[in-house]
């Protein structure tokens, strides 16, 4: 049997650019929270926060047997995959496209995994992206670097 996990993620900065942080939530079919995570980050912009979360978060889980819905409040993020964009943005050689880094990463890490991505609102009733954004928030506030 394949399992699988629900994945909260969000990005935030203070300026655009300016310090940032990500923060994902990781909860099985249980509803279970099984891995919580968040990091600072100098000199970055929203965009880059939002996706590199979901890039920690997907590489967090070893275990490709697993499939993940990733919830996110990210619009470029979500309608980069769900809308193909990414596609296009990968056939013309991300020419361009800011983040394209990152967008490298993620391709080679989801390959041969089952993801689905979904729009959540921001800041609104869902209680895991409510976590996540004040995780990404603590994570900027402590200017750790790990």
């Amino acid at each position: 049997m394949i399992g699988h996990y629900s994945i909260y993620t969000d990005g935030a900065c203070s300026g655009n650019p300016g310090d940032g942080g990500i923060a994902y939530i990781i909860v099985n079919d249980e509803n279970v929270i099984i891995k919580e995570f968040s990091r600072y980050f100098p000199n970055t912009t929203n965009n880059r926060m939002e996706l590199l979360a979901v890039i920690f978060a997907i590489k967090s889980l070893s275990d490709k047997t697993y499939n993940f819905t990733i919830y996110s409040d990210s619009t470029y993020v979500v309608n980069a995959i769900n809308k193909g964009w990414l596609e296009a943005w990968e056939k013309n050689g991300f020419l361009k496209r800011k983040n394209a880094d990152l967008w490298k990463i993620f391709i080679d890490i989801s390959k041969n995994r089952k993801i689905k991505f979904v729009w959540i609102k921001g800041h609104a009733d869902n209680f895991y992206n409510k976590k996540c954004d004040l995780l990404a928030k603590e994570a900027i506030k402590s200017h750790k670097l790990y």
